[in-house]
């Protein structure tokens, strides 16, 4: 590792974990996040966090009963918001945040009865119910390319990653805008557009 690599973990990046883990995001290490990507650096939402949280905190309401959403639109919820083909930064994530502030209807038969039921990503009204991770050196291919990016820390809700971080030594001139410049470069085309598609919240620390 390099001196200045070394320095800014020990000044900022190791530093900006512990505090986020003590805040109660739950750890998860970089091999693991391939893991829950089914082993696909190309995606970046840790779909097997996010299939979990869907079935334990989704139910449909159907003539005073609760019954649980299918194993097929499970998945198919999955897909909608894991696999999309990416069109351009600013229109995925209107889209996106559509989808994890207002749901998404499924259509399915209960007790002979065939409706449309809407699916949260997000448990908006009661927090304590949504799943905290935090994951750092987050490894995502970049479009047409084998190689990869790796953003210095990922916020996730849900499985969801709403907030990449940038850390900075903070003895380094322009350290802050650094990180920013970061952000910017690796939301270009040809880079990691599609990780920043889902992203509400930047971050440039030092």
């Amino acid at each position: 590792m390099a001196i200045s690599k070394y320095t800014e973990d020990l000044s900022s990046h190791i530093p900006a974990l512990h505090i986020l883990i003590n805040l109660g995001y739950k750890y998860v290490t970089p091999s693991d996040s391939v893991k829950l990507r089914d082993g696909k650096k190309s995606k970046v939402v840790l779909e097997g966090i996010l299939e979990d949280w869907l079935k334990k905190n989704n139910k449909i309401e159907y003539r005073g009963e609760s019954c649980i959403f299918s194993d097929s639109n499970i998945k198919k919820a999955v897909e909608e918001i894991s696999n999309r083909p990416f069109d351009s930064l600013l229109k995925d994530n209107e889209s996106i945040y559509d989808l994890i502030t207002l749901g998404k209807s499924f259509e399915q038969n209960v007790k002979g009865d065939t409706k449309s039921h809407s699916l949260k990503y997000i448990d908006w009204k009661n927090i304590e119910n949504n799943v905290f991770h935090v994951t750092d050196e987050f490894e995502v291919e970049k479009r047409h390319s084998n190689q990869t990016r790796r953003p210095d820390i990922v916020l996730f809700v849900n499985g969801i990653p709403l907030t990449v971080i940038e850390c900075k030594r903070p003895d380094k001139k322009g350290a802050l805008k650094e990180g920013v410049s970061q952000h910017l470069r690796n939301q270009m085309v040809e880079e990691i557009p599609h990780l920043f598609s889902f992203s509400q919240i930047l971050m440039s620390c030092c």
